[in-house]
């Protein structure tokens, strides 16, 4: 069930008026709805696969009272090692079974043996990634004393299934989002408002700008060897539009619905293209993933207690990590380590934290130096989205070397101005809003109802008139 689908315009009004009428406001009824309601949106996709997500939180409820109550150091350790090792070889099996047996074998054919292996004929079970993140974070969090088990088995399923972050996150913590859970929900309408505005302004980055941001980057590299080094350049421009869109899209429109139901969840993105290094575009895209890896990897590893080496050493070591998390190709790991040499220079000089601030806070319009950042640091991340993309890595060095040909310098073919136009209506919406946690947060509060309302029909009507026609999945549900 797509968040742009009719089934969704039908499920969602659904379980609201379930949630704030039938229940009476009754916490152990609301959070039995969220399950159920969950569950069902989760079976949507494929109801075999729910039964992997029931099994993946029966481990982690069962592991974290386990640890807790554990006699001895071992015991705990054994618990914490069972659950870690059970929810990775899960996430291994579906998700990187088939790169490892195909990698080997190419290497051992290179070398001469003759190998074939075994390979699974599976679907990527939707999501897993995602709710594999929320069960570790729990467990790990237990084995480090940060926080105690959650001891009712509906309270922590909702946790792990909360179906606006399901199968695309954010990347919730139990130290985060269980107390909400837990805790006596009333509805509040500025809330519900709100919540519908993100949604709105995430379905006009989903629908308007990724859905037709994807129809030009998917023919161009569906058929990158037939066009010119400047149509190559526009087509992974336009991707990199299309992959903000669709993911931070999703994000809003996820945050928009938890509100409805009286829960905030963690914020996922924060104007990353107005970064002015690469640094703070890490801590404006997928915050929550980003996060996570510093708290449970970066942090463990020694982070940037040990000189400057350990620094280099445990930051390439999460970027690469990041990258074999968004997919099992050896395209998706070189973008990992393109973005770790991009943030090489912010981490040996120690810039990384210079700009924690939005770009021109409290002013219209950015300084010179600054717009020059903003531009240098968009380059350099559309340059790595080309590997993302990209089929292989021969796919991907094709491309560049297209870009790098004397054909960049002919007109790019087969451009839709009006999207261009829906992009920079986009990134000017974004820039007025980006003070706030998003574009249409307060963006004409003050302005006449009329008119505001007006603007959110203008949206309405762009949505209607731009759709493609046809559900477009969200892209990060493939990982």
């Amino acid at each position: 069930m797509l968040f742009n689908s009719v089934d969704f315009l039908i499920f969602l009004p659904i379980v609201f008026g379930l949630y704030w009428f039938a229940t009476k406001g009754n916490l152990k009824l609301q959070n039995i709805l969220l399950l159920v309601s969950s569950y069902f949106f989760y079976a949507c996709w494929d109801w075999r696969f729910l039964f992997l997500l029931m099994f993946s939180t029966v481990l982690d409820y069962y592991t974290g009272l386990q640890m807790y109550d554990a006699q001895s150091q071992r015991m705990k350790r054994f618990w914490f090692w069972l659950s870690v090792c059970i929810n990775l070889g899960f996430l291994g099996v579906f998700k990187y079974y088939n790169f490892f047996a195909d990698s080997l074998a190419t290497a051992l054919n290179g070398m001469g043996f003759e190998a074939h292996f075994w390979t699974l004929q599976v679907i990527l079970p939707v999501g897993i990634s995602f709710y594999t993140f929320h069960g570790l974070s729990y467990v790990i969090d237990i084995y480090k004393d940060r926080i105690k088990p959650e001891r009712n088995f509906v309270d922590y399923s909702v946790f792990v299934s909360f179906f606006p972050l399901l199968v695309a996150g954010p990347i919730e913590r139990a130290t985060h989002l269980l107390p909400q859970i837990q805790t006596k929900r009333q509805f509040n309408y500025r809330q519900a408002v709100d919540g519908l505005r993100q949604i709105l302004w995430g379905l006009f980055k989903k629908m308007v700008i990724a859905d037709n941001c994807a129809e030009y980057a998917n023919m161009v590299f569906a058929n990158s060897a037939d066009h010119s080094g400047s149509t190559h350049i526009m087509g992974v421009i336009f991707f990199t539009f299309q992959i903000y869109g669709d993911f931070s899209g999703y994000s809003d429109i996820a945050l928009g619905t938890a509100r409805l139901f009286g829960v905030e969840l963690l914020r996922n993105f924060a104007y990353p293209f107005f970064s002015r290094d690469t640094a703070e575009y890490w801590r404006r895209w997928h915050i929550s993933l980003s996060s996570w890896f510093r708290d449970y990897l970066y942090i463990p590893l020694g982070g940037s207690k040990g000189g400057t080496w350990m620094k280099v050493r445990n930051t390439f070591i999460i970027f690469i990590v990041s990258g074999f998390w968004h997919g099992a190709a050896w395209t998706y790991v070189f973008w990992g380590f393109l973005n770790a040499l991009y943030i090489m220079p912010s981490i040996i000089f120690n810039t990384n934290r210079h700009n924690m601030e939005i770009v021109a806070k409290g002013r219209v319009f950015p300084t010179f130096n600054e717009l020059f950042h903003i531009v240098t640091t968009f380059s350099l991340t559309v340059f790595a989205f080309i590997f993302f993309r990209a089929v292989d890595m021969a796919h991907a060095f094709q491309f560049v070397t297209e870009i790098f040909s004397m054909s960049t310098f002919t007109p790019p073919k087969g451009i839709r101005n009006e999207v261009v136009w829906l992009i920079v209506i986009m990134l000017l919406v974004e820039w007025a809003g980006r003070e706030n946690k998003y574009a249409l947060e307060k963006l004409g509060m003050r302005w006449p109802r009329p008119l505001r309302w007006a603007f959110y029909a203008l949206i309405v009507l762009l949505i209607f008139w731009f759709q493609t026609m046809k559900e477009v999945a969200f892209i990060y549900f493939q990982f």
